[in-house]
């Protein structure tokens, strides 16, 4: 990718906060698309998810590919100017870290009712076109989840699905048992859910691949 160049600067001092430059290419993009690091005390580089750990910031496009081209070129050192080591599985960190960060915003969305669960409840708000994302335990049954799919479908544009915990992770993030089916509601929660989402989805797919095989 080049830098941005054709772009018009942002308009507002607020917008431009909301934009860095990605290290590896050097590209301006909005921070939604970008993971922050900074030094630990060790010298070691720390994902920071919420972008709110002191230190200066060193961003990364939200990729599996630019964070390990980062750690294996020094990037990190260069754009720190400073004696810092990246760990060699810092992509995987990144992805682990942002799993267990979109666990526990469910639960929080849960406690909010912004979250409803349950079949009937389910493919009633995707209807209703209030589902902003279908969330199906990765282990739930066949039957349930291509009639939820396909309600889906039927939106413009379609209500995106997620498939990446089973029911008991599920379960424990929701303090409930045998959660299959959540549709979390759209609003402002769920669109900061959705960008945690997305940047997930840069380090592994968000649906099991056994699932691309369903009709």
């Amino acid at each position: 990718m080049q830098a941005r160049s054709d772009k018009a600067e942002p308009a507002t001092l607020a917008e431009a906060n909301r934009e860095r430059r990605d290290i590896v290419t050097g590209e301006v993009m909005d921070e939604a698309r970008l993971i922050r690091f900074v030094s630990g005390p060790d010298g070691a580089v720390v994902p920071d998810l919420a972008r709110k750990l002191p230190g200066r910031g060193l961003w990364v496009a939200a990729d599996r590919a630019s964070v390990d081209t980062a750690a294996k070129k020094g990037l990190f050192a260069r754009a720190a100017k400073a004696k810092v080591a990246a760990p060699p599985d810092l992509a995987n960190l990144v992805e682990s870290l942002l799993k267990r960060r979109l666990l526990s915003g469910l639960g929080l969305a849960r406690r909010a009712g912004d979250l409803t669960s349950g079949f009937e409840k389910v493919a009633a708000a995707i209807e209703a076109g209030k589902a902003a994302w279908l969330i199906e335990a990765s282990d739930g049954a066949a039957d349930g989840r291509r009639k939820l799919t396909a309600k889906t479908r039927k939106r413009s544009p379609p209500t995106p699905i997620f498939g990446l915990f089973d029911a008991e992770e599920l379960g424990l993030a929701l303090g409930a048992e045998n959660v299959i089916h959540t549709a979390f509601l759209a609003g402002r929660a769920a669109d900061r859910w959705a960008q945690d989402a997305y940047r997930l989805s840069g380090f592994c797919p968000l649906l099991p691949e056994s699932w691309r095989e369903e009709p």
